[in-house]
């Protein structure tokens, strides 16, 4: 699914269940089948995603600043007999002086985006550390830029709380511990993919939150009705649920926490109203305490009032509020600023904030984005943000000029399509359906012909909330091991409720009880604003523990993982010349068209205008990446978009949704050749010029002698080798090296040796560079003179 550093990372798609104990030993439990089938309608094969040597449950600053972490003190850890957590790098941190050995660093998996770590803490003190593979849910996806051929690959990764997970109506608001419903972390990753390693390569990532609303609210679905009321289940007068879960988040991502609150302000029966207002009194209670550099930035904003009105833009609002928000928290690049940025500075450059540090930048602080459902307005929101991130990223990479990306761009519509996805498949996982508000709807270019699709949708989301959710709302308590069976209990489907499941603070009293002002972690404070989780303590040490591999050891071999050399395999298979490229799946194939991702097209101009102008191979790789990235409805006729749970009598937008064209499979052999007619194009569409179909005599005859040079020569090569003589035989032609480099082929380059000439001219280039000119010589003066005579008169 992903490259990161050389560290693939895949996506399950089959698993088994074995049963361990002999047949004959085995005693049948009368609910057992029953128990089986419930824990298996959680389909693994379904968006969940493992790597064996990267750490997927943390974040791209986590592993790379670990890896930057003192060396001597967890040296020190290598001959412990702690069971390690994960792998997570290979030979990038240390190295054994002359031996084939490397040292990687193994951290503890961050547990609350784990989904399969109840499953093996039973066996995690038994078995060897080899059968721990630790497993994220949400979604994960990677496409390449070409920036005039310089691959660059950008990755989104969702990471999909599994603490009060469940389903839309089922799970709202938050538990008794902090955690949140549809609590996903988003992170998108950039890096220049012509240095595959973390070590010599550049890398940027940005994360941002979406998450229910930090309160005590449910939605009553007996009533059967498409927008249930909201209700305040407790009474919260010092915040108590909102301070537990900005403590969290203070921890992993450092301060400013910033919320983007896009529920309606304005409505004639008041609904959503109702958070909002709970909301704006828990944030203000809790500044109230925090030092003010560090105080939570609480950001209201009706985008559904906005969409309605045909006089706003509502993505010119959106990228406002990116802008400042990027400025605030800056964003994670592991090189420090480029020197063309310091000789001509960009004022958004400047008032970017985040940590400095030598060896590049760190994210402080997070975006937290919230609607209701946190599903369609929310997705478009982190779209606008990761957008205005995805420009910085570009910038400190050296990449573009100015810190600013334009709509209708290569660069943004794969970026667009990469959020698109990621919102389909988290809207699927948690609402039933997929997303019907879109990027396009709130740019009010949708195409008419999408309204009758949104009315499928809305059905499809409301069928899948009345009569399927409390099935998977089984699942995943069961597979979490949120419920476990136990004799004298009652069982799963006895329960009227789980509300007792997730609210632990209802099964036993809490001996201690947590301040109301002094409301966050100890140290926490001290650090800000870094995050608590990355600095170096003795705390933290402990999670961390470096263990010794050998250098070709299969776990962390790079090569042999991406070339397979002991395979029979083709590069068209390869994945990265699989994945989704801006040049051949959004760049007009017109002869004259600017090949840079940044140059703004027309509407039609895309390379997915057309399905019959992709190749067969192109069509089979769209739909691995479509079926890979978000899981299909149960029917064709089920369609795969829903509506915000607002869009069933209060549509945000008149406009419908843009839906991305499904990938077409192409029809029986019948039809091949018209298809391939459609494919072919003529040599001047192609080439700009027409080439004569059979090559002159002449060619054909200039062309055999170069054959014969570069045969003659290979053999040459092949006898000198046998015979050790340097006698060239007869008849052989001696082709004389001509290049300036002693050593020049795929093996081994050796640089020229440069004269003192050059070497001064080089420096007298840097100097002029640094403002240090060189002074004029009487030669320099007389060129001068003689250039302008030419010129000028």
């Amino acid at each position: 699914m992903a490259d990161i550093g050389g560290h693939a990372i895949y996506k399950i798609e089959d698993t088994n269940m074995i049963y361990i104990p002999n047949d004959s030993v085995r005693v049948t439990h009368p609910d057992e089948a029953r128990y089986l089938r419930i824990f298996q309608n959680v389909d693994l094969s379904s968006n969940f995603y493992f790597s064996y040597s990267y750490d997927l449950s943390h974040s791209l600053q986590y592993n790379l600043t670990i890896l930057r972490m003192p060396l001597e003190i967890l040296k020190t850890e290598t001959t412990q007999t702690r069971q390690e957590s994960f792998d997570i790098f290979e030979d990038e941190g240390l190295t054994t002086q002359g031996g084939s050995g490397v040292f990687g660093i193994c951290s503890e998996p961050y547990k609350k985006y784990v989904w399969n770590g109840q499953l093996l803490d039973i066996v995690k003190d038994t078995v060897h550390h080899d059968w721990l593979l630790y497993v994220i849910h949400g979604f994960c996806g990677q496409s390449k830029l070409l920036i005039y051929g310089r691959p660059v690959y950008v990755t989104l990764i969702a990471r999909r709380s599994s603490k009060f997970a469940g389903t839309r109506f089922l799970k709202r608001g938050a538990n008794s511990e902090g955690d949140v419903a549809n609590e996903v972390e988003t992170e998108q990753i950039l890096c220049d993919a012509s240095v595959m390693s973390f070590s010599a390569g550049s890398y940027s990532s940005y994360v941002q939150v979406r998450g229910s609303v930090p309160l005590y609210w449910s939605q009553d679905i007996s009533t059967m009705m498409p927008k249930p009321p909201i209700t305040l289940d407790q009474a919260d007068p010092f915040a108590h649920i909102a301070a537990l879960h900005f403590d969290q988040m203070l921890q992993r991502f450092g301060s400013p926490i910033i919320i983007l609150n896009l529920v309606k302000e304005r409505e004639k029966r008041k609904h959503e109203r109702i958070l909002s207002e709970e909301l704006v009194g828990a944030v203000t209670y809790l500044n109230q305490f925090l030092p003010p550099e560090h105080a939570i930035v609480y950001i209201p904003w009706d985008m559904a009032k906005y969409t309605k009105s045909k006089l706003c833009n509502v993505l010119d609002r959106l990228n406002v509020i990116a802008e400042s928000v990027v400025k605030k928290t800056g964003f994670f690049v592991n090189r420090p600023d480029s020197y063309c940025s310091i000789l001509r500075p960009d004022e958004k450059w400047n008032e970017l904030g985040g940590f400095v540090v030598p060896t590049g930048r760190l994210q402080t602080g997070v975006l937290r984005t919230n609607c209701v459902d946190c599903l369609d307005r929310t997705n478009t929101a982190q779209f606008m943000v990761g957008k205005c991130a995805l420009a910085y990223q570009l910038y400190s990479l050296g990449l573009i000029d100015k810190p600013n990306l334009q709509f209708d761009t290569d660069a943004v519509r794969l970026f667009e399509e990469l959020y698109e996805d990621h919102g389909d498949t988290l809207s699927l996982q948690y609402g039933g359906s997929q997303l019907v508000h879109r990027v396009k709807t709130y740019r009010k270019i949708a195409p008419w012909t999408q309204h009758s699709k949104d009315i499928m949708q809305t059905l499809s989301r409301y069928y899948s909330n009345a009569f399927s959710d409390a099935d998977r709302q089984d699942s995943i308590n069961l597979f979490l091991g949120v419920f476990q069976p136990a004799e004298g209990k009652p069982h799963l489907w006895e329960l009227p409720t789980d509300f007792y499941l997730h609210q632990k603070n209802t099964m036993s009293l809490s001996q201690t009880r947590r301040s109301y002002t002094y409301w966050w972690t100890r140290g926490v404070l001290n650090h800000l604003p870094l995050p608590y989780d990355e600095v170096t303590c003795t705390e933290n040490r402990r999670k961390l523990i470096v263990k010794k591999f050998h250098k070709y050891e299969e776990e962390i071999d790079i090569h042999n993982e991406f070339f397979r050399p002991y395979e029979l395999s083709s590069f068209d298979d390869t994945f990265c010349l699989a994945m989704t490229n801006s040049i051949r799946d959004f760049m007009p194939k017109n002869v004259g068209i600017d090949p840079s991702p940044f140059t703004v097209r027309k509407p039609d101009e895309t390379g997915k205008s057309v399905v019959g102008n992709k190749s067969n191979r192109e069509e089979t790789v769209l739909q691995r990446k479509t079926a890979a990235s978000a899981p299909p409805p149960p029917s064709e006729e089920a369609v795969s978009s829903s509506s915000e749970d607002d869009s069933g009598t209060d549509k945000e937008d008149e406009g419908a949704v843009s839906q991305r064209s499904t990938p077409v499979k192409m029809t029986d052999t019948g039809d091949n050749i018209k298809v391939t007619e459609n494919i072919v194009q003529s040599m001047k569409d192609i080439y700009g010029i027409n080439l004569s179909d059979v090559p002159s005599e002449d060619d054909l005859t200039i062309y055999t002698r170069f054959v014969q040079l570069g045969q003659n020569q290979h053999k040459q090569d092949k006898s000198s080798q046998q015979l050790c003589s340097k006698h060239h035989l007869d008849g052989v032609i001696n082709i004389i090296h001509i290049s300036s480099f002693s050593q020049d082929n795929i093996y081994e380059v050796q640089p020229p040796q440069v004269d003192k000439k050059s070497i001064d001219i080089f420096h007298a280039h840097i100097q002029a560079g640094r403002g240090i000119m060189q002074p004029l010589v009487k030669e320099d003066i007389l060129m001068y003179r003689e250039y302008i005579r030419n010129r000028y008169m």
